[in-house]
Parts: structure tokens; sequence; C-alpha cells
């Protein structure tokens, strides 16, 4: 009788809301004054606005009968269990066991119109080539191509110039890594500093002359430390185009393992440190030593006003197809765009590396007697066995047609008859007497070769951008348009490999501590910077400026630049010297603690009892950008301020360790929040998951985890930093004594723990509304120290029907589709995951999310595989000198979504002070409608990409709105303060706020 009564009374609530509800709508349409106005007589402008009005109203109806099927569906849920509490409170359990929460009353969707929907529509973008198409037609074979020996002969007539001579571009450069062999410091201090000083030296003795410049975190260095002279002088040689920095990031970033935050945060303090001290932007992108090369940075390129970029680490392969077809220049578009905005003017380099034998032309045997650095006498030499001449009368005509010869066959690969040819290597021009030796003996054959008509050529030193604007002029288009005939591109390139089966998909996963650590410290980060931001903007508003302590901005600076310098392509891939990733790590250590995870620890001398406590904190606690006050109740009280850094409301269990059993949890205005005390244990496989279930969908899943192990190959080339080459197929991971196995139940969650040698892992089902309630998450801590050539994997296998496809993401801001290719070995198979990878079939879609970047792969239909860690003894050639041996015990943290597929819906002397402006960056997500979405926990509607910008901050004054490129250097025509601002679907978008 008393739950009929319950039943009653939510059935009135669920009419009562209903009603209301449409009370509310028809009020707002009646008090509209775009309705008021001319006596009811709407004229024929106002047709579209009563249109759009009606479209509302429909979106509200919509919405609101969501809200009220959600009601009805948790009071049904109630009336099935039989949740009636026997003490009034809640927590309780149920009479069929499972924990019921308090009611929240305020039921959570997401509302979706079937225009948010375009990217699931099918409609891609429109490329000429799509990189997924072309892995398919390839056979990745290896023949001999001769002097050039990835490649093929090259062949020309002698005529071909007659009408039109050859531009040849040479553009001097030096690759400095910040990190690598040595420390930053210890780089700075032997090499770099002195390549700087003597730039501003020789580039001045002889204006023809020519370099460029990428890493900003280097020159930067150099800046504080010049005299006023110097900094005057080098300002001089860029402004007068004889230096060009190009990119222009505070580093070269790795493509695979960053994350789109790490890679736009590197980028902005790069150029507004150019803009504050240089009074420049950058032009081109200079991408010559990342291991494989993602979309994400052509199309950050692109949204920071960047016209063209080059790249050079691609497979070899794809090279001599693109060589082959003379698309080695390209538009890069991405996948999602259908029309062209996206696109930016991309060179590829031909051949295996960017030294300088490399990159005059296809025989390296010709090309290094040009590297006058090599010349005999000096530290180094040429393999080939033919050393260098210095140019002298007597040998200028046969150097310089030997010469040409190259520079001819090398632009036979491209559609104009420009041709680029970089001159340096890492590290280079850091003594004067290799300034003269390269620009004097490259001038003499210049000036030969310009000399002489009947040799059709003008050659000369250049900057990147001279090159590219070079080319546009030839083919008669505007800078960073497309020439015409040239292909337009899609997707990315990775896997990289250099030479024969020797991928470089190690590195996905190298020095995992690192990746996971660097993902925790980008958080808080970004956390940093929203609060600080909006301090800054309060305390203006209240006309405190001159009392907020704005001295913490510089240890904001600080953090920006350390994070920074980990996105090197260097540091964040795991494949420094041990001595430099220990810098790395003391460098970001004073800007941040540890993960929480590593804090638990193994404890072999037996279990041991540490009291944590979980606790619910409702969607309408934590608003974004809303520090909210919590009262935890020990001993004593204690206040724990959470900060929700993300766009849209969340509902979520926060964890704490405690000292004590004796815990309550209040909010500051006294409200009670649900418990959950847990014991967390440790101590010295098998446990396993069988299936997986939503409870919306009768069918079942299955999925079984299991650990595997590769070792590597007993022959010279073994696994290293960067290769991954295994001895074979996986095999089962073994332990003598079976795990010990944990299981805690609560009514916030419930978790298994099993202690294996090498790993302990948690499976965690968590009992809460939306994304948390709806997913498994999984914690490994892996310790493999005392392993040798030993490569630990975990592999999900499921009964989903999915082929050879998968799909991992790109830097945490698209996905891109794979394929498992049985021509390629296995290691070429495996690819960068930064934040997921999803297998699916027409009914199930499922989702692994990682906290961290890991290697990942699908070997077989319904098959997920991460490497976890590596431990190898040994160097792989690739420069680095070092194996993995510095493993950390490491905490991997993933999240398991299953999701029913429902095809139906397929429609340092800087300022350290902050500036009065606030830069806000948006990113409009697309949604996959594929997927029947249940409810996700997120108290937002989608709004077609409409925003009004003064409508995010509360009790704050906007004075500017003004659209910039996403690095803030360029400028547009600032907007009303009341705007509404429209994004596409995956688009970025960035402004210039002032906030009071």
């Amino acid at each position: 009788m008393k739950l009929r009564k319950q039943v009653t009374v939510c059935g009135g609530a669920i009419f009562c809301v209903a009603v209301f509800s449409l009370y509310l709508m028809l009020d707002r349409v009646q008090h509209d004054p775009a309705r008021r106005q001319n006596g009811g007589n709407f004229p024929r402008s106002q047709i579209s606005v009563l249109q759009n009005r009606i479209e509302q109203l429909e979106q509200l109806l919509e919405e609101n009968h969501q809200i009220i099927s959600h009601i009805k569906d948790s009071v049904m849920e109630l009336t099935d269990t039989g949740a009636v509490s026997p003490s009034g409170h809640l927590p309780f359990r149920s009479a069929n066991g499972s924990w019921v929460l308090p009611f929240d009353g305020r039921p959570t969707f997401l509302a979706v119109k079937p225009q948010d929907c375009q990217p699931a529509l099918g409609s891609h973008g429109q490329a000429d080539v799509q990189m997924l198409d072309v892995y398919s037609i390839l056979k990745f074979d290896n023949p001999d191509g001769g002097v050039w020996k990835q490649g093929f002969d090259i062949t020309y007539e002698p005529d071909e110039w007659d009408s039109e001579q050859l531009q040849v571009f040479v553009v001097p450069h030096s690759h400095n890594d910040p990190g690598w062999i040595k420390t930053f410091d210890k780089y700075f201090t032997d090499q770099t500093q002195h390549i700087l000083n003597n730039m501003v030296v020789k580039l001045a003795e002889d204006p023809r002359r020519k370099f460029i410049w990428s890493e900003i975190s280097f020159f930067s260095k150099w800046w504080e430390t010049a005299d006023v002279h110097k900094q005057e002088a080098m300002r001089k040689l860029i402004l007068g185009g004889q230096l060009e920095i190009v990119t222009g990031g505070w580093v070269m970033t790795d493509e695979a393992n960053v994350h789109y935050f790490a890679m736009i945060d590197q980028l902005i303090e790069g150029h507004q440190w150019m803009e504050r001290n240089l009074g420049i932007t950058p032009r081109s992108g200079w991408a010559v030593d990342p291991f494989g090369h993602s979309a994400t940075m052509s199309y950050l390129l692109k949204r920071a006003n960047l016209t063209s970029m080059l790249i050079q680490r691609v497979h070899y392969s794809i090279k001599k197809h693109f060589a082959s077809t003379r698309s080695l220049e390209f538009m890069w578009r991405q996948a999602w765009d259908t029309g062209s905005n996206t696109d930016i003017f991309c060179h590829m380099m031909p051949f295996y590396s960017y030294d300088v034998p490399h990159t005059c032309g296809p025989d390296p045997k010709v090309c290094c007697q040009f590297d006058f650095k090599r010349l005999p006498g000096g530290r180094i030499n040429c393999p080939w066995k033919v050393p260098p001449k210095t140019v002298v009368d007597a040998n200028i005509a046969e150097r310089a047609n030997l010469l040409l010869d190259q520079y001819r066959k090398k632009s036979k690969l491209y559609r104009s008859k420009v041709l680029l040819v970089p001159l340096g290597d890492d590290f280079r021009y850091d003594k004067a007497l290799e300034w003269d030796q390269q620009f004097m003996n490259y001038q003499k054959l210049f000036d030969y070769m310009n000399s002489h008509p009947e040799m059709h050529v003008q050659a000369q030193f250049g900057t990147l951008t001279e090159y590219f604007n070079a080319v546009y002029k030839a083919r008669g288009v505007a800078q960073g348009s497309r020439p015409a005939d040239y292909p337009v591109i899609s997707g990315d390139f990775f896997a990289y490999a250099d030479r024969e089966d020797h991928y470089w998909t190690g590195y996905f996963t190298s020095r995992p501590f690192y990746k996971s650590l660097d993902r925790v410290i980008e958080s808080h980060l970004r956390g940093a910077e929203i609060l600080y931001s909006l301090a800054v903007a309060n305390a203006r508003h209240v006309g405190m400026d001159g009392r907020y302590p704005v001295s913490d901005y510089a240890l904001l600076v600080d953090a920006r630049q350390s994070v920074g310098l980990f996105q090197h392509h260097d540091a964040i891939t795991g494949t420094a010297k041990e001595n430099v990733v220990t810098d790395y790590g003391t460098r970001r250590a004073t800007q941040d603690s540890l993960p929480q995870s590593t804090l638990i620890e193994l404890d072999p001398a037996g279990p041991r009892y540490c009291p944590q406590t979980s606790f619910i904190s409702s969607s309408s606690d934590l608003s974004p950008s809303s520090p909210i006050p919590l009262l935890i109740f020990l001993l004593s009280t204690r206040y724990l301020v959470l900060f929700n850094p993300i766009e849209h409301e969340r509902l979520c269990v926060v964890t704490v360790l405690v000292n004590t059993v004796r815990v309550r949890v209040l909010t500051e205005d006294g409200q009670t929040l649900p418990v959950q005390l847990s014991a967390q244990w440790s101590s010295a496989s098998q446990m396993s998951a069988e299936s997986i279930k939503r409870k919306d969908d009768p069918q079942e899943v299955k999925v079984q985890m299991q650990f595997i192990v590769y070792g590597t190959r007993p022959s010279k080339d073994k696994s290293g930093a960067y290769l991954f080459l295994p001895d074979g197929k996986a095999k089962p991971y073994n332990q003598k004594e079976p795990p010990v196995v944990r299981v805690v139940e609560g009514p916030l969650f419930s978790e298994v723990v099993a202690h294996y040698q090498h790993f302990q892992q948690t499976i965690r089902i968590h009992n809460v509304p939306g994304v948390d309630g709806l997913s498994i998450d999984f914690t490994t801590m892996v310790d493999i120290r005392d392993q040798t050539n030993k490569e630990l994997a975990m592999r999900l296998d499921t009964d989903i029907q999915s082929g050879d496809v998968f799909y991992t993401d790109l830097n945490g801001f698209q996905m891109q589709p794979r394929r498992h290719f049985l021509k390629l070995p296995l290691q070429a198979n495996f690819y960068p995951m930064p934040s997921q990878a999803y297998i699916q079939d027409s009914h199930h879609r499922l989702t692994l999310h990682t906290a961290q970047s890991l290697g990942v792969t699908s070997l077989e239909s319904g098959q997920l595989e991460v490497i976890m860690d590596r431990r190898l003894m040994q160097d792989d050639n690739r420069g680095l000198g070092q194996g993995l041996k510095d493993n950390k015990k490491t905490t991997n943290r993933f999240r398991l979504l299953l999701e029913r597929r429902s095809m139906g819906n397929k429609v340092r002397k800087d300022p350290h002070s902050p500036s009065p402006y606030t830069a806000l960056i948006l990113h409009r997500l697309a949604l996959d409608c594929d997927l029947d979405a249940p409810n996700l926990g997120f108290n937002c509607t989608t709004t077609q990409g409409q925003l009004s910008v003064s409508g995010l901050f509360k009790n704050l004054d906007l004075q500017l709105l003004q659209p910039m490129s996403l690095t803030l250097m360029h400028a547009s025509t600032p907007l009303a303060n009341e705007s509404t601002i429209s994004l596409d679907p995956m688009e970025i978008s960035a402004f210039k706020l002032k906030l009071r």
C-alpha cells in the first residue's frame, strides 16, 4: 500500500512537471518582444523569426519529453526493486541486493538535433587520396632502387628546363633537440648558444646568406643571456629576411603521443614569445624529426594562420609511392572537411633523412660530397668513401654540374620547377669554421651556375617561406592556395618505418610512467590557467587590480614552459637518455606532485590497511569552472575544494585518502553527500572479466581480458626505445602462484583487485548515473623491473565482429580508421593511442579510453591490444645508445565503455605579469549519432554550434570579443559583445576577451 502511494505521488509529480514545463514554454513565447511588436501582424521579414521560434518550441517539447521519460524510468526502477529504506536514510540496500542512492530530482540528458550529426551522416572530406586507401594498394615490398635504395632510378631530358629554368632554394638549418643525448641545459651550453652567437656574426657578413630556426625554447634562453647589441643584431637579421623562425613552437613537438591541448599550449607559448620580443609571426611549418605525422598538427598550423608546412619522417614505401606519382607536395585536408577550409599546403621530403647526404638529390654518395663540414681533416667524413672537395676555379665546372644533376633529378619528383634543398643536420653550425665552409663553397657554386645561362638554373640560399612563395608564384596562385592539379590528401602518416621492417612503434609506449605523469600535469595546468584567468578578471571587476598577487603569473609561465618542453619529440616519446629523462622529470616535479596513483605501493611484507573514502558530488554542484568547497569530518573538520575544469556540468565519484573510519562529507550549506569507506589493500593470475551487459540491452557481449608478453628478436636488430621488433606472436603471461584477489563492495562502487607478480589489476564498477555508471574502470599497476627484453600487453577478446578495422584517436582530437594488414609485419599494425581506441560492428561499439598514451592494435576481429610497458636491454641503433632499463612502477588507467549502435539514427626577460586580455579557445565536438545514447550524465543540450560568449561568465562584464588565429597572432574585426558565434563540427576557434 505504501509503495502504491509512492508511485501515485511520483506519477502526479511527472504530470505536474509536464504541465508546468508547457506553461513556461508558452509563457516564454507569449512574452517574446519579437512576437508582440506590430500588434501581432507579422511582416514578411518576421516570418523567419516566427519559424525559428516554432523550432525552439519543438526543441523544448522534445527536451521536456526526455525529462519526463527519465523521471518515469527512475520511478519504475525504484518500483521494480522495491527500494524502500527501512530507516529512511540513503544510501541503502534494496530487496534485490543492489544499492539505492539519493534521487537527484534533476534528470540528465543530452539532446541532439540532426544538424549535429553531420560527421556521422557519411559526409566525409572530398580528398583525392585517403591514406587508408594508399595502405590498401601498396605492396610494402622493398626492392633495391639503385643509388636511391628505397626508391627508383630517376632520369630526365637535358632540354626540360630550356623554357623555364630550375629555381633552387638551398635552406641552411640546424636541428636542435631540447634534450636527447644531453639535457636541455647541457646542449645549450655546449652547442646551441654557439650556433646562435655565430649566426649573428656570419649571416651579417653577406646579405645573400639565409638560415631557418625552429625551437623557441632554445632561442628564448639565448635571448635572455644575450646583450642588447646581439639582440638588436638578431632582430635585424629576422626583419631583413635573412633568418626565418619556422613553426615557432616552444619545441618541435612529437605528433603521436601528445594531446592537442599541449600541442596548442606550446604553440601559443612560442608564438606569444615571438610577438613580444621580435614582433613577428611564423608563416611556415617545419617538422623534420617527429617519428610520423598527425593530421591534427596540420590542422592546428592552419588555424594558427600558417600557410605551408614541411614533413620528413614518413614510411619509405609511402614516400616512394608519392614520389612516383609526383604527389610529394599536396593539400592536406581534414577528414571531416566537406570543403577546403582546413587545407594547408604540405611538402614531403622524399629521401631517407634530413641530413645533407639525403637532401640534395637521390644519390647520397654524391650529396655527401657537398657537405663541406666533412672536408678531409674534420671530425666526420662520408661513409661512401668519397670526401668533399673545396671548390676552386680548377674544379668548379665539374662540381657545379655534378650537383646540378642531383638537383634536376630531385626536381623530377615534384610538379613545379622550384626546388627545396635543406642544408643542415643535428646541432650543425656550432663552429665558425662550418659557417665559412658551407656558405663560401656554396656561394661559389651558385655564382657559377647563375652566370652560365646554358645550365638553365637559378640557385641561391633561401628561407622556407621564400621557397613556398616561389612555388605559389610559379603556379600562379595566392599564398597557401592550391595550385592547379596538386592532389588533396586526407589521413595521417603512422606508422613510420625508415628501412626494412624497422617500424618505429615502440615509442608509442616507451617510458609510460612519464607519459602518464605528463597527462596529469597537463590537466592541472589547464585548471590553473582557467582559475587564474577568472581570478584576475574578478579582481578587476571589483576594482582590486593592484591588490591581486600577479607575481603568481611567473609560476604559471614556468609551468607552461616545462610542460611545453616535454612535448619535444625525444621527451614524451621516451627516447632520451636516462639522465635526460630524469632532468625532464625534475623540471616538472617543481610544478606538480606525482599522480595520486603512484602513492600506492606494493608491500612485500604483506597486506596493510589504509582507509579511503569515496563520495558522490552531484552535477549541480560541479558546475563548469566553479570551485566547490566541501567539509570532510574526520577526527576534526577538513576542507576540500573541488574544481570542474571541463565545459559542462558533471556528476562523479571523488576518492580521497583518510586517516579514520569515521567520516562524513558535507557541502558548504550542510547537505550530506553519500559516502563509501573502503579499505585500500596492498599485498604480494586467473581473475578475468568474461562478459559485459548493459542494463538496457538484453544482448550480452563477451569480453575476456588476458595479459600477454612479447619478447625481442634474437638477431642483431632488436627492440629498443624507438623500434618494436618482436620475436613473433605474444605468449600468455604466466606465474607460478595464483593471484591474491580482494573484493570491495559498496553503494558508490564495487571493485575486484587481483595481485600478480608483475602487475596489480583493479576492475571497478560505479553505481552512479552518467558515463561513470555506464563504463568499467580498469587500473593496472605494472612493475617489470626484474624482466629482461620483455614487453607486457593487455588484450581484450570480444565477440564483436569488427573484422580487420579498428579506430584510434589522433592527439585526443579526432578519430582515425585503421586496418590490420596481414601483408605487414605484426609491429607495423600498432598505432598511437593518446586517449582512446574502439572496435565495432553493426550492433555494438566497445571503446577503450586511456588516461595515458600507449601503443594499441587489433590483430584479430573483436580484439584490442595495448602495450603496457617495455623493458629492453639494448639500443636499437637509432642514435640513443641505450636501452630502456629505468622502468618505474607505473599505473595505467583505462575505462571500457560498451555502447549500442542504432543505425536508424543516421541523419625569462619576458614580462611575468598577466595581460589585461584573456584567450578563449573553443572546440566544437562532432557527435556520432550511430550510437544509442542513454543517460550520459551531461546536463547540457547542443546548439548547432551557436554560442553567446557573454553568457559564459557570471558576474563579469565582457568588454571585448575579438576573433583571433589559434595562437593569437592574427586578429579579425571585433564582434559586438552580445554576438552569437558559430562553429562547425570539429572546428577550433580562438578569441581575445577583455573581462572585468
